[in-house]
């Protein structure tokens, strides 16, 4: 048994009794980043550097205490698109595609000039991903964290799209002047309650104002849709992500400040998580 199988049998043991779904494959993760390998060159690996080694067993140590994989190794894939990750702000996940692959079927034309806003940009992954379809496109993210408004800076810089693309921190609405084709968002949405529920690596590792939606979950909605109104052109779409079961209600509030329902988009899973709402200065309000 060689250097590099006895770490991956050890760190599988404790992984294990860490209480992670697939040990396996995390402790090969972590071996690969430790030692700077893809999955093929991890293969052919048969002695580990002591400083390889003991950047592993950090990082074991790490994630044994359910710190998130993306945390340790810095950085994450969404879409088509690397991302630096941090504690600032969320870590993209792959349900959160739903939004773009919704973009791309209301807004087919990729050569189009498009405006768009991003609220709560976290780490740029959605206004990036779609800035990347779109080649004569431009966008503003908008995050509360100075810290995540800088991390999607990095990111913009990383996949080359620093030209046209800019993030600001500071109130959704409040921080803004003009209006935009597209204004898309992964707003918080888990009721209070069941926040500190969640999995370890989100409830202890990931910043609560970007999970916390309030009592019932829908406070952030109604703020963003009492603002997209203001936010949007005539004919303007805004894609929102949700949690299970919430579609309906945030389409209600939608429709209660002049924004009409057009799509729905479901994740893999088959969860209904993007909703696209258009707004028209003839839609008028409805009492909520």
């Amino acid at each position: 048994m060689t250097a590099k199988d006895v770490l991956l049998r050890q760190a599988t043991e404790v992984l294990q009794s860490a209480g992670l779904e697939d040990p396996r494959r995390e402790a090969r993760l972590l071996l690969g980043w430790a030692t700077g390998r893809d999955p093929a060159g991890l293969f052919s690996l048969t002695t580990v550097s002591e400083a390889d080694a003991t950047r592993f067993e950090d990082a074991l140590t790490r994630r044994a205490a359910r710190e998130p994989l993306a945390f340790i190794v810095g950085e994450t894939g969404f879409w088509t698109l690397d991302f630096h990750t941090t504690p600032d702000t969320l870590i993209p996940r792959g349900d959160s595609e739903a939004l773009i692959e919704a973009l791309l079927t209301v807004r087919p034309d990729r050569t189009a000039p498009l405006r768009m806003l991003d609220l709560g940009t976290g780490t740029g992954c959605l206004l990036l991903s779609a800035l990347s379809e779109y080649s004569q496109a431009w966008g503003v993210g908008v995050d509360l964290s100075a810290g995540a408004a800088a991390l999607a800076c990095r990111n913009a810089s990383r996949n080359g799209l620093q030209d046209r693309s800019c993030f600001l921190a500071g109130n959704w609405d409040s921080a803004l002047a003009g209006k935009f084709d597209v204004v898309i968002s992964n707003p918080p949405y888990i009721e209070t309650a069941d926040v500190p529920d969640l999995m370890p690596e989100v409830a202890r590792y990931e910043p609560s104002r970007a999970l916390d939606g309030g009592q019932d979950g829908l406070d952030a909605y109604r703020l963003l849709c009492q603002a997209l109104p203001s936010l949007l052109v005539p004919g303007g779409h805004a894609i929102l992500e949700m949690g299970l079961g919430q579609i309906d209600a945030v389409s209600e509030i939608g429709r209660a400040n002049g924004l009409r329902e057009v799509a729905r988009q479901n994740d893999l899973g088959g969860i209904a998580r993007a909703l696209v709402l258009q707004w028209s200065e003839n839609s008028g309000k409805t009492l909520a």
